[in-house]
């Protein structure tokens, strides 16, 4: 099954989170909080605006972006476990990360 998200909205799969913190203490499950890191998977068309013109989103395939605690509706696609949220719930893409130097 493939999701194409429609409008403003984009699909994101969470990153792994640290299971340590910096001085080395390894964090247990039931204490750990989602990442609030992800890769997008796929962005819809963009905005429609009043006069009709559609407004292409910031965010690309690929981008590895912050976004808010309290983002996004949690789907299921395949089995695995993603997000579909509204652009305006990214807070940023993280530039110079692994992930997109390789796809570079």
């Amino acid at each position: 099954m493939k999701v194409k998200p429609l409008h403003d909205r984009v699909l994101v799969r969470r990153l792994p989170h640290e299971e340590k913190t910096a001085g080395g203490i390894i964090i247990p499950d039931t204490a750990k909080e989602k990442p609030m890191q992800g890769e997008i998977l796929a962005v819809g068309t963009g905005i429609r605006s009043e006069d009709g013109k559609v407004t292409p989103l910031d965010v690309k395939e690929g981008d590895i972006v912050l976004f808010t605690k309290w983002a996004g509706t949690e789907v299921k696609v395949n089995g695995e476990e993603l997000m579909i949220m509204k652009e305006s719930d990214i807070l940023g893409i993280i530039e110079g990360s692994a992930r997109t130097s390789q796809a570079a």
